[in-house]
Parts: structure tokens; C-alpha cells; sequence
């Protein structure tokens, strides 16, 4: 009986904070990884962004090029059509 006691008294005084010790440390490391992946995730995600705005701003350039194109032109070349249906071929 006095063995199983002293056993038990041993595990609460010495194996429980060993375990808390080793576990708490364990935690701190995983949040720390967890916290550098997230940062990771964040520049990338940054990154990505920054590549679809300025693919998005090249597409707008090419849009509002077009728009001026069709709007400038818009009169003369429907003219130029016209007069292209009215013209013998050969």
C-alpha cells in the first residue's frame, strides 16, 4: 500500500508538470509553425493579387483603346463599309 503511494505521490509531484512541460512546449511549437504558415499563405495570397491587378489594368487599357477605336472610327468605318458594298468588284 505505502508503494502505491508513493508512486502516485511521484507521478502528481514529478510526471504530471514533466508532462504539462513537454506538452505546453509542443503547443507553443505548433502555433508558432501555424502562425508562420499563415504568414506565409498571407504573402502569397498578397502576391497573387498584385498579379491579377495589374493583369486586370492591362485588360481595361486594351478595353478603353478599343472603345476609342469604335467610337472614334465608329462613323467613318461604317461609311468606308457602304461605300465598299457600293463599289464594283473588279
Amino acid at each position: 500500500m505505502r508503494a502505491g503511494f508513493i508512486l502516485g505521490f511521484f507521478f502528481i509531484v514529478v510526471g504530471i508538470p514533466v508532462i504539462l512541460g513537454v506538452g505546453s512546449d509542443m503547443f507553443r511549437r505548433w502555433l508558432k509553425h501555424k502562425e508562420a504558415m499563415t504568414t506565409a499563405l498571407t504573402h502569397e495570397t498578397a502576391e497573387k493579387a498584385a498579379q491579377y491587378a495589374a493583369q486586370v489594368e492591362r485588360l481595361e487599357q486594351r478595353v478603353r483603346v478599343l472603345e476609342r477605336i469604335v467610337t472614334d472610327r465608329g462613323m467613318g468605318i461604317a461609311d468606308e463599309i457602304e461605300r465598299l458594298r457600293d463599289a464594283p468588284l473588279n
